[in-house]
């Protein structure tokens, strides 16, 4: 297994060389959220993080509440990705779809049912799949559990498992997010292990 973290523009200034030197190997940052919405310090944790000599992917993290607004969400994904020559040659641990209810967003505009959270999962990994992107979903394990119909997600798709606990309880998880508090350095993440 490999540690790694994942970033967005939350975390604020991140020193990369320092996440590399305390024994980080990979980071999943976030390009965006909802319709058209890049995360401000994206450009420089892709370009930082590779320079410090991370294997990289990315994640976007969803406010759609049906299959349109899941592709739009990916074709503006695809469109940031192809402009800025990320290839997905150079994303080497993938591209995400963070599907989840952190701030309440969908509960307060009507929670989609699970098989319409199923059909956006479905249609952002396939969009990204068929530009060439390996593609799959990040959820808690209760999501999985209880809110998405995982035996209908294509079966290509890996599975990001959020579960802080001391074991992955996923079966097949490609990733597993253990913890929100992982101190690397001076600073707090949150941690992931690689398990494939």
């Amino acid at each position: 297994m490999i540690k790694g973290i994942d970033v967005s523009e939350n975390n604020g200034w991140i020193d990369w060389k320092a996440v590399k030197e305390n024994g980080i190997e990979f980071a999943i940052i976030r390009l965006g959220y909802g319709r058209g919405h890049l995360d401000t310090l994206f450009y420089k944790n892709v370009n930082e993080a590779l320079e410090a000599g991370l294997k990289i992917g990315v994640y976007y993290y969803s406010y759609a509440l049906n299959r349109v607004g899941a592709w739009e969400e990916a074709s503006y994904m695809m469109h940031i990705l192809e402009s800025s020559g990320l290839t997905p040659g150079r994303l080497e641990m993938g591209v995400w779809f963070d599907m989840e209810d952190g701030d309440g967003y969908k509960e307060r505009n009507g929670m989609p049912s699970a098989q319409t959270i199923t059909a956006m999962c479905n249609e952002f990994i396939t969009e990204c799949n068929r530009h060439g992107y390996n593609s799959g979903l990040y959820a808690s394990l209760d999501w999985l559990e209880n809110r998405i119909y995982t035996n209908l997600l294509p079966e290509y798709a890996p599975i990001w498992c959020a579960q802080w606990a001391h074991s992955c309880d996923w079966p097949g998880a490609k990733m597993w997010q253990f913890t929100d508090r992982l101190k690397v350095g001076n600073r707090w993440f949150d941690g992931n292990w690689l398990l494939e």
